[in-house]
């Protein structure tokens, strides 16, 4: 089960920007997170392994949110750009040649909620807004 490993990831990634911060003893209310569905990762699993991950954190009673990011392909041919739908099909129905990924593998921190803070994707927070996984 590699979301146990992706959600202590995410715990460390966040309790990392709090301490840097200075708001490690702030807790968290929720954390929303951006999961392609290409991704590999199963929502439930995640959700799961989450809670196990946080206890004894700042995290412990934060609401996990999880995003679902649709699966998206673009055409190399004629540029139609279309949901890959699951399983992907990566074959364009219009001009018949292979189309590429442009969406749907992310695996991110967008959001974190503190009680009086919210710290967004894009954020100034140092090595959190991006989850490391495989």
């Amino acid at each position: 089960m590699h979301e146990l490993s992706i959600a202590l990831a995410v715990v460390d990634q966040v309790d990392t920007a709090l301490r840097e911060r200075g708001a490690e003893r702030v807790p968290v209310r929720s954390l929303t997170l951006r999961v392609g569905e290409l991704s590999g990762v199963v929502p439930e699993a995640l959700d799961f392994s989450f809670g196990v991950a946080a206890e004894g954190t700042a995290l412990a009673d934060a609401r996990l949110l999880i995003e679902t990011v649709e699966g998206r392909a673009r055409c190399e041919g004629c540029g139609r750009d279309t949901a890959t739908g699951m399983p992907p099909d990566l074959w364009c129905g219009a001009c018949e040649q292979a189309m590429s990924l442009t969406g749907g593998r992310e695996l991110e921190i967008a959001r974190v909620v503190l009680e009086d803070l919210e710290i967004r994707q894009g954020d100034d927070v140092p090595e959190a807004s991006h989850v490391p996984h495989r």
